[in-house]
């Protein structure tokens, strides 16, 4: 006996016999014949999945292309300076730049000309770390996302650690057997708005 069947009193149904539980058996050719349908079956499920999830995702996908010799902005991702309960808690991305395009490493990655400051940086990133530079100011990228670059720290994996400023704001949550303090923060290169 089969440790499933052992376990759970019936026979695994598995995709190489998917057939009705009971006395009936398949042997031969019949065995082969209906296994083949049933893994058509499957194939045939995978892919409408398959292409649903693609018509969900290419509707938010937009093509983005870059010519060498563009300027680009550089997402990073600021971490909180401090670790809460052993997470690192993260701001909204911001972006750093200009940066020129060097050369099309891939079909969706560029590599950028760095400055010195980032040597530990790898040089090449995806496309969508990278923003096109616009000097309309209708432009989608909100100016106060920018931010400059040389007093950063960028990490390896583009975070930089972004440090607290002051406390705005105090006040403890009561719940029925605890009481939890909570603490409103201004970020250093935030405005008071989004103090978290």
């Amino acid at each position: 006996m089969e440790p499933f069947e052992e376990l759970y009193g019936r026979p695994c149904r598995s995709p190489v016999c998917w057939t009705k539980i009971g006395e009936r058996s398949i042997f031969g050719p019949d065995l082969v014949r209906e296994t083949t349908k049933k893994v058509q079956l499957i194939q045939q499920r995978l892919l409408t999945a398959h292409s649903r999830q693609k018509s969900y995702a290419d509707k938010r996908r937009r093509p983005l292309e870059f010519i060498v010799g563009d300027f680009l902005l550089l997402k990073v991702s600021p971490n909180r300076g401090v670790k809460r309960f052993g997470k690192k808690g993260k701001l909204s991305p911001r972006y750093i730049g200009l940066f020129q395009i060097i050369r099309r490493v891939g079909a969706v990655s560029y590599q950028l000309e760095l400055p010195q400051r980032f040597e530990h940086v790898h040089d090449t990133f995806h496309v969508s770390m990278l923003r096109k530079y616009e000097r309309d100011p209708s432009y989608a990228i909100d100016p106060s996302n920018i931010i400059a670059w040389e007093d950063l720290e960028i990490q390896e994996d583009a975070t930089y650690v972004e440090r607290s400023v002051r406390i705005l704001d105090f006040k403890e949550h009561v719940l029925r057997t605890k009481t939890i303090p909570m603490v409103k923060v201004q970020w250093q290169r935030r405005h008071v708005e989004e103090a978290t």
